[in-house]
């Protein structure tokens, strides 16, 4: 007997559903995979779910949620039916992507230059200079290539017509990419005739492309540049994915107490004695990157950073400042860059924002609380956010007590966005569930590669809008078909 019952599958009213078309109209890109699963049994099934379950925790693939200041390792839910993306529906989103990023890297380093989009009032100069992420300490300092963003996480989401998205630039050091690859890793060991039969392309490839584009970014002209990965440490919530790229590109991971500064050079201390670093790609925050120019309390960075960086001594991987760019307020003036840097129009669109530190927008905002999402602009991982379709009218006059209080330049609006869905397998039956997707984009000398695939996270919660791990949300593989 089949398994997969799909008369049980209930899609959501006014939601783009991944699978089916309308009524009960499969997509072409999932029929092989049906047709696949209905030849497996219910048991099969339960035990390629289970075995899924063994392998992350064999791997120790987990992420740690902070809670009341304690931090607790879980393993990170997966979802064994693919997301499948058509060969042109991964067009579209790649040359989306490459123009947005295109035109965020001409922000920064004009914003860190010449500043001519604030002399021609196209964005705000109070709204840079308010940015916590804006560093004045990045003021003409000349980086390599003049790349800023040569990692990024594009988040992107389809409303209820299929239309993607941008929700979130994910710019300074965007996680998850190791995810991506363990998903991949398991649904080969899953479906290890599915994938060849289905043309999904491959993105093992991404710890290759990374590391020759960190290695061309080396301001040394050495055959063999020194490259390290800096983690703050085994108790940040992605040190699985440090140790995880650090491997399979060969380079050392190392922590702040293993680089030392001389004659505004890097040095990383080995057991031979001390070895020029030519890139870092580290996965510090700038606020701990270095002690004598940001948070002194610091034991995270290396003391004489920011002067071997300033000196071009040094490659950092991303730039140092980068949060100006991906600041939530900042966001919404994404497409007017790409029409003053670039003279294009848009090809992803953004979500409708609403700044709050603007009077009529805000005053808008606070009359249709309850159709809007209301977050906070440096806060990630879902936080400080406010579903207002879900809330009580006692949290949301919290919330606007927070916002007056405030003035509103740290929280933006959007209108709850429906996020399409997915079928995934849950308690035995195919179920709809909403989903996103990050590409991860690499700009190097050569352009941006962008990997076909990315993290789909899921909404793993029945009637959920929110997919980060922090609030309960999972991944599934994402396959990107060659046609």
């Amino acid at each position: 007997m089949g398994s997969v019952n799909l008369n049980s599958y209930a899609q959501i009213a006014n939601t783009w559903d991944e699978m089916y078309i309308a009524g009960d109209r499969m997509r072409e890109q999932y029929h092989q995979i049906i047709r696949y699963l209905e030849q497996e049994s219910a048991s099969d099934l339960s035990k390629k779910e289970e075995l899924a379950k063994r392998l992350f925790m064999s791997q120790g693939i987990t992420f740690t949620v902070y809670d009341s200041g304690e931090g607790i390792e879980k393993i990170f839910p997966f979802d064994i039916i693919p997301r499948v993306i058509t060969a042109t529906e991964w067009s579209f989103i790649e040359l989306g992507i490459k123009q947005r990023l295109k035109a965020l890297n001409l922000f920064l380093k004009d914003v860190y230059t010449n500043q001519f989009i604030i002399k021609d009032k196209v964005i705000p100069a109070g709204l840079i200079y308010s940015c916590p992420h804006f560093l004045r300490e990045m003021h003409q300092l000349k980086v390599p290539h003049d790349i800023y963003v040569h990692i990024s996480g594009i988040d992107l989401i389809r409303d209820y017509d299929g239309t993607f998205y941008v929700l979130e630039d994910n710019l300074r050091t965007p996680s998850g990419v190791s995810y991506m690859l363990e998903n991949r890793e398991i649904t080969k060991r899953l479906f290890p005739d599915l994938i060849p039969q289905c043309n999904v392309r491959s993105v093992t490839e991404y710890p290759a492309v990374l590391y020759k584009n960190l290695m061309s970014l080396s301001p040394r002209a050495v055959s063999n540049p020194t490259v390290v990965l800096l983690s703050p440490g085994m108790f940040n919530s992605a040190y699985y994915e440090h140790t995880t790229l650090a491997r399979l590109m060969g380079v050392e991971l190392v922590e702040g107490r293993d680089l030392v500064i001389r004659d505004h050079k890097v040095f990383m201390k080995t057991t031979t004695g001390l070895q020029q670093v030519d890139v870092i790609y580290r996965r510090v925050d700038d606020d701990f990157i270095d002690p004598l120019v940001f948070n002194p309390n610091s034991v995270l960075g290396v003391a004489g950073l920011m002067s071997a960086y300033r000196k071009g001594n040094v490659a950092i991987i991303n730039a140092i400042g980068n949060g100006v760019a991906d600041d939530k307020a900042v966001y919404s003036y994404v497409p007017d860059m790409i029409k003053y840097y670039l003279n294009e129009t848009p090809l992803l669109k953004n979500v409708p924002t609403y700044s709050l530190g603007n009077h009529d927008e805000r005053a808008y905002v606070f009359e249709n609380m309850h159709k809007m999402v209301i977050k906070k602009t440096n806060e990630s991982g879902g936080y400080g956010m406010l579903m207002g379709h879900a809330a009580s009218e006692e949290e949301i006059e919290k919330y606007k007590k927070e916002i007056r209080k405030d003035g509103g330049r740290n929280f933006i609006a959007q209108p709850t966005i429906s996020l399409s869905t997915a079928p995934c397998y849950i308690d035995g039956v195919l179920q709809p569930r909403r989903v996103d997707l990050r590409p991860y984009a690499l700009y190097g000398p050569d352009g941006i590669t962008i990997v076909p695939g990315g993290l789909t996270r899921v909404a793993l919660k029945e009637g959920s809008l929110v997919v980060n791990s922090s609030q309960g949300g999972g991944s599934k593989d994402t396959w990107v078909l060659s046609c």
